[in-house]
């Protein structure tokens, strides 16, 4: 009796377990499962629209195309417009992302308390001219001279016996804003043809004798001469330094927090995939790389 009472117990005992085994495997698997679910919770699907600086424009475009190489459930559409309408467009919630070489805070009757910034490069913005103009370095004061009209000839400043055509970006540019807040100290520009892109100026500049204005380093190519400022060099070495002093942010601003979509692409832009290879391929500094630091009133420190 003993010995069947033993085995009696061991069968109970030994199904129980199996028992308390299966229960704990279905618990397992219900959590392998919830974990699974939470890591694919990001929408199957992200639809961006990015608008706003052209300065910006080359950088967001070819990231995004490599982006949605390997997303591609994600659709991104990239346009310019100038800064101002970036900001205005997000602001209202027309858009996803607003680009902008500018500080919301800068933006006429933009609400910045509704924005996120998100700082993504660096861009150094360089005058150029038309290769005939004879010039390759000027001073910061004769610089501000031909944009507010007081010379009007490339002779007054050591160049051709060419008048000077001076070319403009339109109001509202994030390019024509911080060009003039680190060139013309207050002064009004001259009234002049005004353009609304930087690639609109690069052909201008590059096809029309005596022709002056500014640029994005990404845009500026060998048919334009980019001009140095008191014999410094408009390269990003010299923007991280603040030895050249016509730089900005590139900012992409999203309305409040952004949503699952754009915080992945932004995310995507901050890595290194895209910080060190494409920011410096396209001619933009990389955000990590700046030895100083820029307000949204101008002044400049070191990090």
């Amino acid at each position: 009796m003993k010995k069947s009472a033993l085995i009696t117990f061991a069968l109970t005992f030994t199904t129980f377990a199996t028992l308390l085994a299966g229960c704990g495997g279905s618990s397992s698997a219900k959590d392998a499962d919830a974990a699974a679910k939470s890591s694919s919770s990001a929408p199957k699907s992200a639809k961006v629209v990015a608008v706003g600086s052209t300065a910006l424009q080359p950088l967001v475009e070819q990231a995004a195309s490599a982006y949605q190489e390997d997303h591609p459930e994600a659709k991104i559409t990239v346009q310019g417009g100038g800064s101002g309408t970036g900001l205005s467009q997000v602001v209202q919630g027309a858009v996803t992302i607003g680009n902008s070489d500018i500080f919301a805070e800068q933006g006429k009757g933009v609400d910045a308390s509704k924005l996120e910034d998100h700082q993504v490069a660096v861009v150094g913005m360089a005058p150029v001219a038309n290769k005939d103009a004879g010039v390759k370095n000027l001073s910061m004061s004769q610089l501000r001279d031909i944009f507010t009209g007081k010379v009007k000839n490339w002779k007054a400043v050591g160049g051709a016996d060419k008048a000077i055509t001076v070319v403009n970006r339109a109001q509202g540019s994030g390019t024509r804003a911080t060009f003039e807040a680190a060139v013309l100290e207050g002064k009004s520009a001259m009234t002049s043809q005004e353009q609304d892109s930087n690639g609109a100026v690069q052909k201008i500049v590059a096809t029309t004798p005596g022709a002056v204005s500014y640029l994005a380093f990404s845009y500026i190519k060998d048919d334009v001469q980019a001009l140095s400022v008191d014999n410094v060099k408009p390269t990003p070495e010299n923007v991280a330094t603040n030895d050249w002093k016509i730089w900005s942010y590139e900012h992409m601003y999203t309305k409040g927090k952004a949503d699952a979509g754009a915080a992945a692409f932004l995310k995507y832009i901050d890595s290194d995939a895209v910080q060190k290879s494409l920011v410096t391929k396209l001619g933009y500094i990389s955000i990590h790389d700046m030895k100083v630091q820029k307000d949204a009133n101008n002044k400049v420190s070191n990090k």
